[in-house]
């Protein structure tokens, strides 16, 4: 075979026909002039199993394809076939780094369909278990897209922090993370006697580790220079794409749907929506590090909130909600509910309901159309992480392959997000 002959058949072997490629390389690509590489799915610095099509001058890129569909688990289909509190458990395995935002915006969704209550002191518990999983999650985000770009010492003190908001998952729970905590019309159950004392230990403690944070990179030369002026969007280009959260906002628009479109009764706590200037590496870095002292602040507000907040942990109206434990052994009716709710579920109007929350990524949005029965008819989730994977072409153009794994760091993907 010819060497011609060998790169049409390579090329051919992932895009299908020689017809299709000539839409996304150059025409140096087809002549051999440039190099087509794979990088992913099993490289470390994709995130999970992201397979990125490099076309590569030297070390330049001249176009990068992003390749996903090898985590598709049919999470959708299969909240499909089941009771909608049922389906609550498939949302962890999304962004399995911040199930509860999954929970959230799945759980909104039945409520606003099925016209559910939601007790003010469940919807404190709820912005508490948030911001918990947003620090959790930027936690995770920092540490590997430092690890990334070699700052070792910053991945191991970030995990030890998350071990700690892992524990007080575990406390409320029973799971460190797919929990399936938050449920329709509240939470599971009320906050555990230890958790909070646990929680002001962690507030305590928290800002100081995210000084110490800020000073192993933030003035860092080597930082600084693998991350401003790499990867820049600018602000149009960014709301074209799709892209929100920390990724938009550190294009300088100011989109956070927690102040644009408050839920959970955010428009009640002060915080601020951090901002960039430049929409490069280091602004979208920087915006989530202001986002962990912004996520601190709002906690605070939550536990001076929380004793005077009134109701229950989940709403009273039995046709959604199981009785509490003790009443079953003195009414048949409670009996009766909590059977009906196990087995069959409860019913929700042939309707369709969207609803979007701000996850640690950005905004994750859940379409739900109802049957009239105990089963959704469709479930569609509109994730971030989807969004912002197809932006990575327009962002790595005519970069290096180093600077590659810097871009795909900062927009914090999660491919069980993407592919779902």
């Amino acid at each position: 075979m010819t060497d011609k002959a060998a790169l049409d058949s390579a090329i051919t072997e992932w895009a299908g026909s020689l017809d299709d490629v000539k839409n996304l390389v150059s025409e140096r690509a087809l002549t051999g002039e440039t190099m087509l590489l794979n990088m992913g799915p099993h490289h470390p610095s994709t995130h999970g199993v992201l397979r990125l099509l490099l076309e590569l001058d030297g070390e330049e890129i001249i176009t990068c394809l992003p390749d996903i569909g090898f985590l598709h688990t049919g999470i959708e289909k299969t909240i499909e076939s089941k009771t909608y509190e049922k389906g609550v458990p498939c949302t962890d395995r999304m962004d399995y780094l911040s199930p509860m935002s999954n929970n959230a915006v799945f759980c909104m969704a039945i409520e606003k369909l099925a016209d559910i209550d939601v007790p003010e002191r469940a919807q404190v518990i709820r912005v508490i278990c948030l911001e918990l999983s947003r620090i959790a999650s930027h936690l995770v985000w920092l540490g590997t897209h430092a690890i990334d770009l070699g700052a070792m010492s910053v991945f191991l003190y970030c995990f030890r922090e998350r071990e700690k908001i892992l524990d007080m998952f575990e406390m409320i729970s029973g799971q460190r993370m797919m929990g399936s905590y938050l449920r329709p019309g509240g939470v599971w159950r009320d906050l555990t006697a230890d958790f909070l004392p646990a929680l002001e230990v962690f507030l305590d403690d928290f800002m100081r580790r995210v000084d110490d944070y800020e000073k192993l990179l933030t003035a860092n030369p080597l930082w600084v220079d693998r991350t401003q002026g790499i990867g820049v969007i600018e602000p149009d280009v960014a709301l074209a794409w799709g892209l929100s959260g920390a990724s938009l906002r550190g294009s300088g628009v100011n989109w956070d749907i927690r102040k644009a479109m408050p839920y959970s009764g955010y428009e009640q706590y002060d915080f601020n929506v951090p901002l960039g200037e430049h929409g490069d590496v280091f602004d979208r870095y920087y915006c989530r590090i202001r986002e962990l002292r912004e996520s601190h602040k709002i906690l605070r507000q939550a536990v001076k909130r929380l004793p005077s907040a009134g109701g229950g942990f989940r709403t009273d109206n039995r046709k959604f909600a199981p009785p509490p434990r003790a009443e079953l052994g003195q009414s048949m009716e409670a009996v009766i509910h909590h059977f009906k709710l196990w087995t069959e579920g409860f019913p929700a109007p042939d309707q369709e309901v969207y609803v979007a929350i701000e996850s640690p990524r950005g905004e994750i949005g859940c379409y739900l159309h109802g049957t009239g029965g105990n089963k959704p008819r469709r479930v569609h989730f509109k994730t971030p992480s989807f969004m912002h994977i197809q932006a990575i072409p327009e962002m790595s153009r005519n970069h290096m392959i180093a600077d590659l794994v810097a871009i795909v760091g900062s927009i914090d993907c999660v491919l069980g997000d993407c592919d779902r």
